[in-house]
């Protein structure tokens, strides 16, 4: 599953650091702190390999 903005690709990059020991979990806050808590390794990489081309900044609620 892709991203499907920057910032959901780089709450998901920031999760998976934290997954692989790189930063301590509890830097993470927002949306990386939940995507630490709820997915995979595995999922936080397919999120966090999205290519940015042509993604929104945010997704509008």
């Amino acid at each position: 599953m892709p991203a499907h903005s920057k910032a959901q690709q780089r709450a998901a990059g920031a999760a998976l650091a934290a997954k692989r020991g790189e930063i301590k979990p509890e830097d993470l806050q927002g949306a990386s702190r939940e995507m630490f808590d709820d997915m995979t390794e595995d999922q936080l990489e397919e999120l966090a390999s999205t290519r940015h081309e042509g993604l929104p900044e945010k997704l509008d609620d």
